[in-house]
């Protein structure tokens, strides 16, 4: 059974449809990134699953729960981590993980969860004392004190530098081996890149596509097969392809919605020439090239 079933979702504010008519399944285990520009319906759809905000229309399961009305006993299963989360200023940092604990059943131990984010050293530090970048962290620390079998994470490593950054995918591909379910919203495409299975992409409340990062929506687009000619050999003397071919100098670059049978073509002629092709390259659209194209199309 997947850990989500979401089925026809819509969410309407007057005439804005925010999310509408939107289908997809998680399944466990697995790391789902919902990406989408700003008014998207990222966060609606979100806030939804997580029993926050109340849907129009359509089913939505959530661990075997409706998130409307699972209360008490889905939460406890469930961790949230907000893209801007408010603290009582005064705590310590054991003092706030504790404090979450005490709300779950079967709770991690708090110095555990403190260590693995990275807040060793400021375990006893008052919040307000906290930078920006380690606030993120006692947020991921909340989140997961309550060993949760799915998490929740907005935007996670906003405010992280690029070494905290690397930490936290570490951290969010350990909660995968170790069998949490992970819905993601983030921005940064090279995290979706990173830490996703499949990616889920929303404009304007409307689901344009999903699938792994590597193979979203490749298919229909266009890749760029590089190469250089060989000494004494002329563009028109290479084979028939169905890419768009461009030269500059000996310089060959083959713009190609069928890359694997272009390459093939153009090794086999090669190979019967007895020659090679040199700086031989295949560069697919990148997921931040793709997602931009979605978006804005």
């Amino acid at each position: 059974m997947s850990a989500v079933t979401v089925e026809g979702l819509r969410k309407h504010y007057g005439p804005v449809r925010a999310v509408d008519g939107v289908s997809f399944t998680i399944e466990p285990g697995e790391v789902f990134a919902l990406l989408g520009p700003n008014g998207a319906g990222k966060t609606t759809a979100v806030e939804i699953l997580e029993g926050h905000r109340i849907r129009d229309g359509g089913t939505v399961s959530v661990l075997g729960f409706d998130p409307a009305t699972g209360g008490r006993a889905y939460r406890e299963r469930i961790g949230i981590v907000l893209q801007e989360a408010g603290f009582e200023e005064e705590f310590s940092v054991v003092e706030l993980v504790r404090l979450y604990a005490g709300f779950y059943p079967r709770p991690r131990l708090p110095d555990e969860v403190i260590e693995q984010v990275g807040l060793k050293d400021k375990r006893d530090a008052r919040v307000r004392t906290l930078s920006g970048g380690q606030r993120r962290r006692l947020d991921l620390a909340l989140g997961l004190v309550g060993r949760p079998e799915l998490l929740f994470l907005d935007e996670p490593t906003t405010g992280f530098d690029p070494s905290a950054r690397h930490r936290a995918w570490e951290l969010i591909d350990g909660l995968r081996d170790s069998g949490t379910t992970i819905l993601l919203t983030t921005h940064y495409m090279d995290e979706a890149q990173q830490l996703a299975d499949r990616v889920a992409v929303l404009r304007e409340g409307h689901l344009v596509a999903i699938g792994s990062p590597d193979s979203l929506g490749q298919a229909e687009r266009v890749s760029v097969v590089s190469f250089r000619l060989p000494d004494g050999t002329a563009l028109a003397d290479l084979p028939s392809l169905t890419g768009r071919v461009e030269a500059d100098g000996s310089a060959v670059s083959v713009h190609t919605r069928q890359p694997a049978r272009d390459l093939h073509t153009l090794t086999g002629w090669a190979l019967e020439r007895g020659t090679e092709l040199a700086n031989l390259t295949a560069t697919r659209p990148t997921l931040e090239e793709v997602y931009l194209e979605l978006v804005e199309s």
